[in-house]
């Protein structure tokens, strides 16, 4: 076969020849549907020896596969095959974290990325949930215990779970949380238990989890009237960044650094263009994209991660992979843990930051039950109970103080949300309201009517639906075109990206950027829209926290004081190369 086409590729000149070459492609492109769906740990989480590893697979035909983990392949003897499905054992420090995919009968899979940092929790089955008093899933059986610091986690947890006839089934060991199966079957005796829990004097908190399918947009419709893409990130001076990128640091000195970036997300549709030549292993200097594949190319994670990584031209493609030649790398991890809520978001993104990712995409929430709009109305985007968001609270605030201590580089980009609530109060908004150097919230925005030029405050206008005050750092274009869909997908999912890929982008041009300068340079860039607030309470027009002084150079008189902030992708770039230069 490899003859076939090296052979059609030299020059086959005649009208038969080339008919040859293009049904040999086209067969070739139909039997590309060799995809990994799903990998997960399948033995003990608690274990210290070999892990076992299960994947399930798409293309699977009867030729022999090799499993390449990194620049290996794993010995026969470490997979098993069952149909479609193999059991990797990994033995104790044999592998570092890496990409895995799949060879088989000439074709290659998409590449997943495999950890085997500690963080690994359990999500609960059809049976294993129920509804709750305010109409939510919830786990019955299933919950996890913040242990105080100065205790032996593993240990106490063991204690207690014996005492109350539990076990042991999950943990986010840095943080010391522990996931417990309890011996309960409804939600009357599970929550009699939890209070019980609740008063052992290791046990910080109890995290129960209220797990929901994510939403393609966290709230609010999309406009109905099509959007022009290129329109939507001119207003963040999306393309004139890769412009800049593209000539400003080939003719620079500047050394760039690849950096690793953890994108929250379920799954990406390998089968759509955008992710096509994101098949086998992934080379120094590119773009690398890991995640399990999905079915739908407009799903929530295919959107998100497309605007990192999407190959194309102009608008179509994603910033990271648009940066050209001089691209240092960037790894694109997309990553779940589990299927178990927030619980399984924070476990992920602490894998994630052990295996070296200095940037976290956080295109998720949640609003308390009970939360009301600008408006005064009730939210009804992303609610949990009051129980499930005290437990998120000390989770997330645990989650901080760790990246804190142990990873102060790390940056953490979130959302703002989508329930025209308020973001910076966590009555209303989880993760967004922590206030903490490592967070950046991010806004929305989407073009105004007025045909004006791009530095205008008016060019584009708040987006009805995003939360808004002090807390969110920064505005981004909420709305994208999918190029296998006619209808505009709208939200602060989208917006977070953006300014994730930049941030990305600065670090890897100053990797001795710290979370707060990082803040401070895309304040100081940003371009202003929305009416000047005069530091006056937020009201419903004000999107984030005003423009001050000290971020145009401490002239009281600059027309941008006190507006939103709009992230301009080129002039955040050109302040991240002047730091480096100011420093050498």
């Amino acid at each position: 076969m490899a003859s076939i086409t090296l052979e059609c590729r030299i020059g086959m000149k005649r009208y038969l020849g080339l008919l040859a070459c293009l049904l040999l492609d086209t067969s070739l492109a139909a039997d590309d549907n060799l995809r990994i769906k799903q990998l997960q740990r399948c033995d003990n989480l608690l274990g210290e020896g070999a892990q076992r590893w299960c994947l399930r697979a798409a293309g699977l035909g009867e030729e022999p596969v090799t499993v390449w983990l990194g620049d290996r392949a794993l010995t026969a003897d470490a997979v098993k095959r069952h149909d479609d499905s193999l059991e990797l054992r990994l033995d104790q420090g044999a592998r570092p974290s890496a990409a895995l995919w799949l060879e088989s009968g000439g074709q290659r899979s998409n590449p997943v990325w495999l950890t085997q940092r500690r963080s690994q929790v359990v999500a609960a089955g059809p049976g294993e949930v129920a509804k709750n008093m305010d109409g939510l899933t919830t786990y019955v059986d299933l919950v996890s215990l913040l242990i105080e610091e100065k205790y032996d986690g593993l240990k106490e947890a063991r204690r207690i779970a014996d005492t109350f006839g539990a076990k042991v089934v999950g943990a986010i060991a840095p943080l010391n949380v522990y996931q417990l199966r309890l011996p309960v079957r409804d939600l009357d005796h599970r929550d009699a238990m939890i209070l019980r829990m609740s008063s052992e004097i290791s046990v910080d908190a109890v995290i129960t989890e209220e797990s929901a399918p994510e939403k393609g947009e966290e709230g609010g419709a999309p406009p109905e009237q099509a959007i022009s893409q290129a329109d939507e990130w001119a207003a963040n001076r999306f393309l004139d960044a890769l412009y800049y990128f593209q000539r400003r640091i080939p003719a620079s000195s500047i050394p760039l650094v690849p950096v690793r970036i953890g994108v929250i997300e379920r799954e990406v549709d390998f089968d759509a263009p955008a992710f096509a030549a994101y098949r086998g292993p992934c080379g120094p200097g590119q773009t690398c994209l890991y995640a399990r594949d999905g079915d739908r190319a407009q799903s929530h994670g295919s959107h998100v991660a497309g605007i990192f990584a999407a190959k194309g031209e102009g608008v179509k493609s994603g910033f990271l992979s648009g940066l050209g030649s001089s691209s240092p790398g960037f790894d694109v991890i997309v990553e779940r843990n589990s299927d178990a809520g927030i619980t399984a978001n924070i476990a992920a993104s602490v894998n994630l930051v052990e295996d070296g990712a200095r940037v976290l995409n956080w295109s998720w929430g949640i609003h308390r039950v009970g939360a009301r709009d600008i408006q005064g109305e009730e939210v009804d985007s992303l609610v949990r109970s009051g129980l499930a968001m005290s437990g998120y609270e000390e989770l997330l605030e645990e989650f901080f103080l760790w990246l804190r201590k142990e990873h102060p580089d790390v940056i953490v980009v979130n959302s703002a949300g989508n329930g025209a609530s308020w973001s910076g109060t966590d009555e209303y908004r989880l993760p967004s309201s922590f206030i903490t150097e490592q967070l950046l919230v991010v806004g929305g925005h989407q073009r105004s009517e007025p045909s004006v030029p791009v530095e205008d405050p008016a060019h584009v206008i708040k987006r009805e639906s995003s939360n808004i005050d002090m807390r969110v750092d920064i505005s981004a274009a909420a709305c994208i075109q999918a190029a296998s869909d006619t209808k505009p997908h709208c939200g602060t999912s989208y917006a977070t990206p953006l300014v994730a890929a930049t941030v990305a982008t600065m670090l890897a041009i100053n990797p001795a950027l710290t979370p707060e300068q990082v803040r401070m340079l895309l304040r100081r860039s940003a371009m202003t829209l929305g009416a000047e607030q005069d530091f006056e309470a937020m009201d419903a027009e004000d999107l984030t926290a005003p423009i001050l002084p000290s971020e145009r150079k401490g002239r009281l008189h600059h027309p941008d004081l006190g507006r939103s902030a709009r992230l301009d992708m080129q002039r955040a770039l050109d302040l991240a190369v002047q730091s480096r230069e100011r420093v050498r």
